[in-house]
């Protein structure tokens, strides 16, 4: 479960004797792996409040209400449970001073299933030889690396033209087999580790079998999941294009 901690500063205490806020970084973030992001905020002084009121938007500088205290930054934990994150909350030096909101976040659609989902539709799109399904699996502005061509494509329109060029070198469908992928997600971004074995016919009589490593980085647009990044690298054990021979002089 992700927890979202309001480090909240106050304006009247003395925070002179206040630890540092590294140390507590450092065993969260490094040592146990809770810690997934957070950053420090400007203070309420440089906030702009924004209202809209009868179709007309009101803004005013400052904070939304006029307090002692204040939303100095924040933390996201990832915990087994509230009390493991109230655990960690009470350990941050701004606790002693000011105070640290606990709030989990709002359970929606498991972000993994998600994007397992998009890389079977990459599996589908290849099979089919379906270039535009292909293409709407990835971001516009999406960054490719491929061994093979020893290439990177920027941008979903530069990607377009390899892949089908990659399409008019094989016939039939394209067996697309992930063997092993493993994902990480953090909140809009989310990372991907697999094993993909790739089988084909080639136009010119020849046979396509490679197993290759790819990494992949993956964006949350909107509600969608979008690869922004992919970086292919052949294993080098690995039998790249095998070429029959047959009935060749």
């Amino acid at each position: 479960m992700k927890y979202m901690l309001l480090v909240c500063g106050d304006d009247t205490a003395d925070a002179s004797g206040m630890a540092p806020v590294e140390p507590w970084v450092e065993e969260l973030s490094a040592e146990r792996g809770v810690r997934l992001h957070g950053h420090r905020l400007r203070l309420p002084a440089d906030a702009v409040t924004v209202r809209v009121r009868d179709g007309e938007v009101l803004r005013t500088d400052g904070p939304f209400a006029e307090t002692k205290e204040y939303v100095a930054g924040y933390d996201i934990l990832e915990c087994a449970t509230l009390e493991e994150a109230v655990e960690a909350a009470a350990k941050h030096p701004v606790a002693s001073v000011g105070a640290m909101e606990v709030r989990a976040f709002w359970e929606d659609e498991d972000a993994e299933g998600k994007i397992r989902r998009l890389d079977a539709e990459v599996t589908a799109a290849v099979r089919d030889h379906d270039i535009d399904r292909a293409m709407a699996c990835y971001a516009p502005d999406v960054e490719v690396f491929h061994a093979v061509s020893g290439a990177e494509q920027s941008g979903v329109g530069a990607l377009r033209k390899v892949v089908e060029l990659w399409f008019s070198a094989v016939t039939g469908p394209v067996e697309r087999e992930v063997l092993d992928l493993r994902i990480r997600v953090d909140e809009s971004i989310a990372f991907g580790h697999a094993l993909v074995r790739t089988r084909a016919a080639l136009a010119d009589g020849g046979e396509l079998d490679t197993t290759e490593r790819v990494t992949t980085g993956y964006r949350l647009a909107g509600d969608r999941w979008q690869i922004v990044h992919q970086h292919v690298s052949v294993q080098g054990d690995a039998t790249a294009v095998t070429r029959n021979e047959e009935g060749r002089s």
